[in-house]
């Protein structure tokens, strides 16, 4: 009798540890995460930056969806410094040749970084001739919008 209850536990063990292995979710789920940068400070966007490349360092590149989403002077991480005179409300514009080098490099990561288009019109930004490597497919309608958007989606939001 002993040894058919230990038969029936160790069945209904396994059965326990089989169906619940088929109910895991997968291992190769990419972790979502999105950075919120809206201050003009250029240490602590270079700092941001930083730990955007310490994150994929530790997850790995394949291993993350990772958005960096900028709005009001927040901007001026990809502002031109030859560009400050001409638009209104910045009073950094931080996209210096260094600046640039770490964005082309979390670009080539797989990084995506969004800019608020709120922000481009209210301070009369262009685009094409203010912005370091914006494209309009990375103009967002509204900065806020954008973060609620994403951590609605799932993505972890981090604020450095």
């Amino acid at each position: 009798m002993k040894i058919l209850t230990n038969i029936v536990l160790a069945g209904l063990v396994g059965l326990l540890a089989w169906t619940g292995a088929a109910s895991a979710a997968p291992e190769d789920t990419k972790q979502k995460v999105v950075y919120h940068i809206n201050g003009d400070d250029p240490k602590q966007q270079t700092g941001a930056l930083r730990n955007v490349q310490n994150h994929i360092n530790a997850v790995g590149k394949d291993n993350l969806d990772l958005r960096i989403v900028m709005h009001g002077n927040g901007v001026s991480m990809v502002l031109l410094p030859e560009s400050l005179e001409n638009v209104k409300g910045f009073k950094h514009a931080n996209a210096d040749p260094q600046m640039q080098a770490s964005i082309d490099g979390l670009k080539q990561q797989g990084v995506a970084f969004k800019v608020c288009a709120n922000t481009l019109e209210g301070r009369k930004v262009n685009r094409e001739a203010d912005l370091y490597m914006v494209d309009e497919i990375d103009i967002v309608p509204s900065g806020v919008a954008e973060l609620a958007i994403l951590q609605g989606q799932g993505f972890s939001y981090i604020k450095p």
